[in-house]
């Protein structure tokens, strides 16, 4: 398993050795840090732990940039796992880079989708409406929100109006069609969860 992070710069189009339009995310994958080895005798499970997007040390508490002093780095704004990483090809404060991946690969990437704030339950789990003549007295309501057998309670996981989006989403099996070594960028096919410049977590597909 490897991985990088990165920042969602938007989205594109390139065209394919056919000739045929293939729609890209421009991900911007500045070196990540390795910031330190969990193995399974002092955490209980192997992992690296990386870092992007340096912060100011006026920014970082005392935790922080102690931290990032043992990677002989400075903090940083992002800082996210890699399971099942190859603990014995990295050390601390190593950097890595866009070429761990190739073009062709399979890579997940993990973010966090667009805030959209209170949405009622048509907007957010696409529930039909009701008929939007004037006498109707029910468009774009909720419905019934007990059942039969227990009409004094409403049961638990109900879909109904609240917040949507803010979720950590995964979107699995991407293609990396070009890997930029000299502007640090990823050109992955299709969409990825967030809006521009948000912080992203790519590594390699666990399905294929």
């Amino acid at each position: 398993m490897k991985g990088i992070l990165g920042r969602k710069l938007g989205m594109t189009q390139v065209f394919a050795a056919d000739g045929s339009v293939v729609p890209v995310t421009v991900i911007e994958a500045t070196p990540s840090v390795v910031l330190q080895k969990k193995d399974e005798a002092n955490d209980g499970y192997e992992a690296i732990q990386l870092g992007f997007a340096d912060k100011r040390e006026k920014l970082a508490n005392k935790p922080e940039t102690g931290h990032a002093k043992k990677a002989n780095t400075a903090p940083k704004r992002f800082i996210r796992e890699i399971r099942g990483a190859d603990l014995a090809s990295v050390e601390v404060g190593q950097e890595l880079k866009v070429d761990i991946f190739a073009e062709g690969e399979f890579v997940d990437v993990t973010g966090i989708s667009k805030g959209k704030g209170t949405a009622g339950a048509i907007k957010r789990w696409g529930m039909s409406r009701g008929p939007m003549a004037h006498g109707s007295k029910y468009h774009r309501g909720n419905g019934s929100l007990a059942t039969i057998r227990d009409a004094n309670r409403v049961p638990k996981g109900k879909k109904m109006h609240g917040r949507l989006g803010a979720e950590t989403i995964t979107v699995q099996n991407l293609e990396v069609v070009k890997v930029d070594t000299e502007r640090n960028v990823l050109l992955i096919k299709g969409s990825v969860p967030g809006p521009k410049n948000a912080y992203l977590k790519i590594r390699a597909s666990v399905k294929k």
